[in-house]
């Protein structure tokens, strides 16, 4: 299978995830790198991310506060220009006609060039929303490419070039990130409410956060060797949208 290298940078890009920090560990380095280019990064988030915990006794609506003011934190390390929530309960995620409605007018909105998300097709991902938020985000864009979807939102068809989703059953694409897996390391660092349940941070964290930080810059290393490269991000690669 040919696998591509490099996109060019695009103009307008919409990442959508399922939590807070899933698209951090999908694709933070790559949309580093293109908003050091130039590109306007946007970020969607599906859901409150208040599963987000081991601890049963948390305070749910403190922990919603406080992994959207870490999701906007991970944002400003990556250099995006905006986070926008979809509203979702974590754990329930559903492609429901008003979320695909939703993400649809956000893709109108916005005009992405380039939209990132889950690959919906990954085997043996046990968490139901991962699947979710990869099917919702391809719903959008039909719907978002054509005008008798939603033809009362006050946006235009719009229809992005290329999705990448992140996590691939099938690498097809990758993204040469040497130099910016540090910024992907910072954005996941800025979750510290996901320090124990997610990073295994939580004993040692000095030694723990080295762990985790060495374990990304190996992910990006074995992905690089796949064309030549130090360091890389791997997609599965759709172009006709």
């Amino acid at each position: 299978m040919t696998v591509t290298l490099d996109l060019p940078v695009p103009a307008r890009v919409l990442a959508v995830g399922a939590h807070p920090d899933d698209i951090e560990f999908g694709c933070g380095a790559t949309l580093a790198k293109w908003a050091a280019a130039g590109a306007e990064i946007t970020l969607a988030i599906a859901t409150d991310g208040s599963k987000g915990t081991w601890d049963p006794g948390a305070d749910l609506a403190a922990l919603v506060a406080t992994r959207a003011a870490e999701q906007q934190a991970a944002a400003d390390v990556l250099g995006a220009k905006r986070v926008e929530f979809l509203g979702a309960i974590d754990g329930e995620l559903e492609p429901t006609p008003e979320l695909v409605a939703a993400l649809c007018a956000t893709i109108r909105r916005l005009e992405p060039d380039v939209m990132l998300s889950h690959d919906p097709w990954q085997e043996y991902r046990i968490h139901p929303d991962h699947h979710a938020i990869g099917m919702l985000t391809l719903g959008a864009i039909v719907a978002a490419r054509d005008p008798h979807f939603y033809p009362d939102q006050p946006y235009a068809p719009h229809r992005p070039s290329t999705l990448l989703l992140f996590e691939p059953q099938r690498v097809q694409h990758v993204e040469d990130v040497d130099g910016w897996v540090d910024h992907k390391v910072d954005a996941l660092l800025a979750h510290t409410s996901q320090y124990e349940s997610t990073m295994a941070i939580h004993e040692r964290p000095d030694e723990q956060r080295s762990t985790f930080a060495r374990g990304l810059h190996d992910e990006a290393r074995a992905h690089g060797i796949r064309v030549g490269r130090r360091a890389a991000e791997a997609f599965a690669r759709i172009d006709e949208l």
